[in-house]
């Protein structure tokens, strides 16, 4: 190997090696999020949003990456229905507590609790 093949090789190597690890995209933070509310590490709260229950990077990219998906699609059913945000989140906080299975976290009066 020629010497200036080695120096760029060399220095690719060095920046791959320098780069952070990827950051999780939303697709893979929905394939995360099963997992994560069964580790009891994030949970549904009744504003319609995932919460934090214990911070680790994984449940904090979890939640960002998915409410903001939830924010986005709250926002476009509310102008498209004519009402208030703040009702649509409501009503999908409602139904995802409903929805939560046993032993996940919900948020109720400011505490987290497992549902039974």
């Amino acid at each position: 190997m020629k010497l200036t093949t080695f120096r760029l090789f060399l220095a690719g190597l060095i920046l791959a090696l320098s780069l952070p690890v990827m950051a999780m995209n939303l697709q893979q933070a929905m394939a995360a999020l099963s997992q994560t509310k069964s580790q009891g590490l994030v949970g549904e709260q009744p504003n319609g949003y995932l919460g934090v229950v214990q911070s680790t990077e994984q449940s904090e990219a979890v939640v960002k990456l998915i409410n903001d998906a939830r924010r986005a699609e709250y926002t476009r059913m509310a102008k498209q229905n004519n009402i208030a945000v703040a009702d649509v989140e409501a009503i999908a906080g409602k139904k995802a507590i409903e929805k939560t299975a046993s032993g996940h976290f919900v948020l109720l009066d400011g505490e987290w609790i497992k549902k039974r």
